[in-house]
């Protein structure tokens, strides 16, 4: 079961927003409209560093064609076993029947949180945020699942009140770990997903014209959270035809990384079979977490 996510803080000053008609308010009079498709702005000008930041409407086509609609074993997608991953490390520890808040921050549009919400059923009532500083993802999102909320916003300055989530989720994105300790509650989970030393491993071979020295195996423990068993989900994947291949290139940033020669040959593929391989790493909330001095006032 989904629930309306109700822990939604004013971004500008970190009181708590409430529903009111089409609108989201705070009590300092703080107000954001709901847009028809169903997802709030909670991005001020201020803090934006671009006029239209994170991902453009091309890359949120591409990824949405190529991940699929999904849920279901009809349709279950190239990422499929990422997904499946996911929702369990997020479902894995929480008492059956009792709420639980859950953010992804960097949602895009929206096809982890609605896996997880297939993957709870009836066992997990779950209140989900999908959270992402592109419009055009978060429109995306809001146009194909209405349980969820969907706010625009920046995982810089999280729109949520402080100890309030059980769990925060974070794919291929630009984790905060300060706002995730801040957002989660002592006991909480974050869960980051990133590209593994061989992702995509022969796609890169053939856009580049040498690969970067691999990141290490597992990122270091941030402050406030301890580590958690990590996973790797690794496969290989048979990608056909010329669009599958170009969607998959356009909604990473690899598009904008190669040159005019590796993006010209990779369109001249037809077929590939790629290694798909991404880690899971797991952190639990520490009961004590110090605030950083740079952080914004926020709401007891």
């Amino acid at each position: 079961m989904i629930t309306s996510f109700q822990a939604l803080a004013c971004p500008l000053d970190g009181k708590p927003l409430q529903r009111d008609g089409a609108s989201w308010r705070c009590t300092a009079g703080h107000s954001f409209d709901i847009a028809r498709q169903g997802y709030a702005n909670l991005l001020p000008v201020q803090h934006k560093r671009s006029r239209d930041p994170g991902d453009s409407k091309e890359m949120v086509a591409a990824r949405r064609r190529f991940l699929g609609p999904g849920p279901g074993p009809d349709q279950p997608g190239p990422y499929q076993p990422i997904a499946a991953a996911v929702s369990r490390a997020l479902l894995a520890g929480l008492a059956p029947g009792a709420l639980a808040r859950c953010l992804d921050a960097g949602c895009g549009e929206g096809y982890y949180l609605r896996q997880l919400a297939a993957a709870a059923a009836q066992r997990h009532p779950l209140a989900l945020l999908g959270l992402d500083i592109s419009k055009w993802a978060v429109m995306a999102a809001a146009k194909q699942d209405k349980r969820p909320n969907w706010v625009v916003g920046s995982n810089a300055n999280l729109p949520v009140l402080t100890g309030t989530l059980d769990r925060v989720l974070c794919m291929f994105g630009f984790p905060v770990h300060a706002e995730f300790a801040r957002v989660l509650k002592p006991g909480g989970e974050l869960l980051l997903a990133d590209a593994g030393p061989e992702h995509l491993r022969e796609l890169r071979e053939i856009i580049y014209p040498a690969l970067k020295p691999e990141r290490p195996a597992l990122p270091p423990t941030p402050e406030g959270f301890t580590a958690l068993p990590a996973d790797t989900v690794r496969y290989r994947l048979e990608l056909t035809g010329v669009a599958q291949i170009a969607d998959l290139l356009a909604m990473t940033p690899h598009l904008y990384r190669a040159s005019a020669a590796g993006r010209a040959r990779a369109a001249a593929l037809d077929a590939l079979t790629v290694t798909v391989d991404v880690r899971l790493t797991r952190f639990e909330r520490q009961a004590q977490v110090r605030a950083p001095s740079a952080a914004p006032a926020r709401p007891a």
